[in-house]
């Protein structure tokens, strides 16, 4: 795979699967309510999406290597890679009930974010178990803070 490309597929899956996530448990735990997670998650689908790839966009550009078709590519792919992937979790949310939804959407993420994990960490020949752990650290961390985040929320405001 491109360079350009990999790295605005890495970038966008990566952080289509925490935010959208941590998104999803914070809200599932603040409101309970079906229709604010699903309304949540194609928000940050959009909206976080183009965020992103303009970060992206703007860190290529900053570097000074790369010509403008691999900063475009980035750019697309990154755009392109958090939009799809952050609507993935549309899907258990429209097929269950809300806790059960989000219990597979937090298996469905955390499987996707492994496999990436153990795919960059071979290629760098080095300790992939180490890799996916921090990863998964990481992004179990997220989620915890924002279910804590949203219980708090929903204490305050009641």
């Amino acid at each position: 795979m491109k360079h350009s490309l990999k790295i605005g597929f890495s970038f966008g899956l990566t952080s289509g699967i925490i935010t959208t996530l941590g998104l999803m448990v914070g809200l599932h735990s603040g409101t309970h309510s079906k229709l604010v997670v699903l309304g949540g998650i194609l928000t940050i689908a959009i909206a976080d999406a183009f965020s992103d790839a303009l970060g992206i966009h703007i860190t290529e550009e900053s570097e000074n290597i790369h010509n403008v078709k691999e900063i475009w590519e980035s750019t697309v792919s990154t755009f392109f890679s958090k939009l799809v992937f952050a609507l993935t979790f549309v899907i258990p949310v429209l097929l269950f009930e809300l806790t059960t939804a989000i219990m597979v959407s937090v298996i469905w993420g955390l499987t996707i974010l492994c496999i990436l994990s153990f795919k960059m960490a071979k290629g760098k020949k080095g300790k992939t178990w180490i890799v996916v752990a921090e990863h998964l650290i990481i992004a179990l961390v997220v989620i915890t803070i924002t279910h804590f985040v949203g219980d708090w929320i929903a204490k305050v405001c009641s």
